[in-house]
């Protein structure tokens, strides 16, 4: 399928403003989540999470009132609507827990209930409850780290491996772009950061890094008959070589990603939004990020395989006049 035909943009003129503008929107996030946090969900941060399910439409503010004045600690509960608006749900949230020892742990759930009832906001049943002790949640967050971790530096030694070293720092940086963007955009539209969303964030690496490695692969293969251009030359023939490539991928993917996100649920509505923001963004980095840093990184040395760039027609009239 051919959706461009021949395309000469010259993506490598416009790298410095790409980066300045990554770079805004990266200090937007840290100004967002310095100043009014990132949420993390119950899997993080340790809690429970109790889900009623209500015969009518529930009164949030009274089951909100209800928890402060009849739930010790109530008054930091988190009450919000919870699933399709037909279907009457209420998620209620509370930092407690019960002791982390057999059914010690579901007393803050049942308490929860309990309240509620009392205070006839409504006939309903639970439909759910989900309970994280603080050991749990902090061995959690390691584990969420490390992955992270883990993923970054296993793509840096692949890519310098692969290629060479330039292009592993260029996919790197390209990436934690990805991640930074992500985060910011979860802060300013307040998304927990849950299990779902961590797997959502491995998964754009992994995509991510693949379309970059596409371009870098390309750039390889342009060596062998333009040994003597300059890199920043090579690298946008290759991304105009692949572009058309890039865009129906991304397009596909978006597809159904967004199909996941009207139609997939509250449950997985946050990683179906990490999903879609990561994947703009890491087309984005990959056509304008990943090769600007690998060429400003590479500076005016030659790569492996490759001749010295030849001199630029104003270059070579200042020798010819020397001469």
């Amino acid at each position: 399928m051919q959706i461009l035909k021949n395309p000469n943009f010259d993506f490598v003129r416009w790298r410095w403003h790409a980066i300045a503008l990554s770079l805004v929107v990266i200090a937007i996030g840290f100004g967002v989540i310095f100043t009014r946090g990132l949420p993390l969900g119950v899997e993080f941060e340790g809690g429970t999470i109790v889900i009623l399910k209500f015969d009518r439409d529930p009164d949030v503010a009274a089951i909100r009132s209800a928890l402060a004045s009849g739930l010790p600690g109530g008054d930091d509960a988190i009450v919000q609507r919870y699933g399709e608006p037909g279907r009457n749900e209420v998620m209620i949230r509370v930092s407690q827990v019960g002791a982390e020892v057999a059914a010690e742990l579901s007393r803050t759930a049942d308490s929860v209930v309990e309240t509620v009832r009392k205070a006839n906001v409504g006939n309903f049943t639970p439909e759910g409850t989900e309970i994280v002790g603080p050991i749990v949640g902090d061995q959690l967050k390691r584990q969420g780290v490390l992955a992270t971790v883990l993923a970054l530096g296993g793509i840096l030694a692949y890519i310098a491996l692969r290629f060479q070293l330039s292009f592993a720092v260029g996919a790197v940086v390209a990436t934690i772009h990805d991640l930074l963007v992500t985060m910011t955009f979860l802060a300013l539209f307040q998304y927990d950061l849950t299990l779902n969303v961590i797997a959502a964030i491995l998964t754009i690496t992994g995509y991510s890094v693949n379309d970059t490695i596409v371009i870098f692969d390309r750039v390889r293969e342009n060596l062998r008959s333009m040994r003597r251009d300059r890199l920043d030359h090579i690298v946008n023939v290759a991304v105009n070589q692949t572009l058309a490539r890039t865009i129906i991928t991304a397009g596909t993917t978006l597809l159904s990603v967004v199909a996941l996100y009207l139609f997939g649920g509250e449950v997985l509505k946050g990683f179906a939004f990490t999903m879609i923001v990561g994947i703009i963004s890491g087309t984005y980095s990959t056509v304008f990020i990943a090769a600007a840093i690998a060429i400003v990184w590479q500076g005016k040395r030659p790569l492996k395989g490759q001749s010295v760039p030849s001199a630029q027609p104003t270059e070579r009239k200042r020798r010819v006049r020397a001469g």
